[in-house]
């Protein structure tokens, strides 16, 4: 894809309006960040890269990743492949397909909180409204929005709380359940609201159900029609077992999840708490990524002023050198550089966005198989490269 053309793209995707629930599309200004370098790569740049890409992931998934990758370097995708199998435990096994959606596990944050930052933009709420303006029940004071997209709220654990008091295994834990048994045991907060930094998956799922009160709407029907639709990703969608009595077995996907065990893998079994959204439970493919990403560089769905808010530290104090924003981690390490990374009941990814050289990578696998982070930092950092000197486009 050329500059022109993808300066194209992101145009389209603002004019796609849509009536949907709870929120009008196309309101974003499609500006490219000034802070952003932005090149025509060449095609000796692009097939360099590509090259090195094929060796790395190669190398890992001949030792044991099994999954899709995506890099793109300005704007274009440079490598994109698939290894391995759907399912690693059937004697016909299908080889894994590049459109195939994968489980995001804590990956799914950042579309949550983007959701919340949608709902912030049309004056449904605000980031330090107290929680309890829309869940009005939960028996926690002083706990803000804010806190929970910073993983500040200093509440509880959601799943610890479930497994000491839910009854029965076989039935969906949900969101509402969830906040009913906030209230029947209310169970010691981990610290005080704005007390510290700590990541906790209770976070994310109130702030799905706090999407759903201020917008009426289900959670899986605002990210679909406020997200997925106008950006185009349509093999995204959330995971909801709202209206099943029991859990399945398995999740109806046809990329399985599994645990891998030195006797070999064993497919993932579908879990009462795969019913609380907004924490994990998010499926979708590569390719969607990046058209999320590309999206937050051309600030289709919010403004720039707006979009940025996500990338900004919400905790003074750095926590082993790592901090949160809106549904994204940063380090000191690497900085202009926002990422995620997801573990979840037999699947495993990453997110990599590098905002100073326009660089973005997405791994989805479905083993427990760790993805080695240093390989995919090493990768994307590669400063072996010299960038042409560019001007900034405006």
């Amino acid at each position: 894809m050329t500059r022109k053309a993808a300066h194209i793209f992101v145009f389209l995707l603002a004019l796609l309006a849509l009536v949907s629930c709870g929120r009008r599309h196309g309101r974003g200004s499609v500006v490219v960040p000034v802070d952003s370098v932005f090149y025509d790569m060449g095609k000796e740049r692009m097939a360099r890269c590509a090259r090195r890409a094929d060796k790395v992931f190669n190398g890992l998934s001949r030792n044991g990743l099994n999954g899709v990758v995506l890099y793109a370097e300005q704007g274009q995708v440079v490598y994109e492949k698939a290894f391995g199998w759907r399912d690693l435990c059937t004697r016909h096994k299908d080889s894994i397909r590049l459109d195939d959606a994968f489980q995001l596990s804590s990956d799914s944050k950042m579309f949550t909180a983007e959701a919340v930052m949608l709902l912030k933009a049309d004056g449904k709420l605000d980031y330090d409204d107290d929680v309890r303006k829309f869940i009005p029940e939960l028996p926690y004071e002083g706990v803000t929005i804010r806190m929970l997209l910073n993983h500040r709220s200093g509440l509880p654990r959601y799943d610890a709380m479930a497994d000491a008091y839910w009854p029965d295994r076989r039935k969906p834990f949900s969101n509402e359940a969830m906040i009913k048994m906030l209230v029947e045991k209310r169970p010691d907060p981990y610290g005080v609201p704005d007390g510290s930094y700590f990541y906790n998956n209770i976070n994310y799922a109130l702030l799905a159900s706090v999407v759903e009160r201020a917008s009426g709407c289900r959670f899986e029907d605002f990210m679909h029609d406020n997200i997925f639709t106008p950006l185009g990703m349509t093999h995204s969608y959330i995971y909801s077992m709202r209206d099943d009595e029991t859990v399945s077995l398995y999740m109806p996907t046809a990329v399985h999840g599994h645990e891998m065990y030195r006797s070999g893998p064993v497919k993932s079994q579908n879990d009462y708490l795969n019913g609380v959204m907004g924490d994990k439970i998010m499926f979708s493919t590569v390719g969607d990524l990046f058209r999320f990403n590309q999206a937050l560089d051309g600030h289709v769905l919010l403004a720039d002023s707006l979009q940025a808010e996500a990338f900004v530290p919400g905790s003074t104090e750095w926590k082993n050198d790592e901090n949160y924003g809106f549904g994204w981690r940063m380090s000191k390490e690497h900085p202009g550089v926002f990422f995620h990374y997801g573990w979840w009941k037999g699947y495993r990814s990453a997110v990599i966005r590098d905002v100073r050289h326009n660089r973005f990578l997405a791994v989805l696998t479905n083993t427990t198989q760790q993805i080695p982070s240093e390989v995919l930092w090493d990768f994307i950092s590669d400063t072996t490269v010299t960038l042409p000197p560019a001007e900034p486009l405006r």
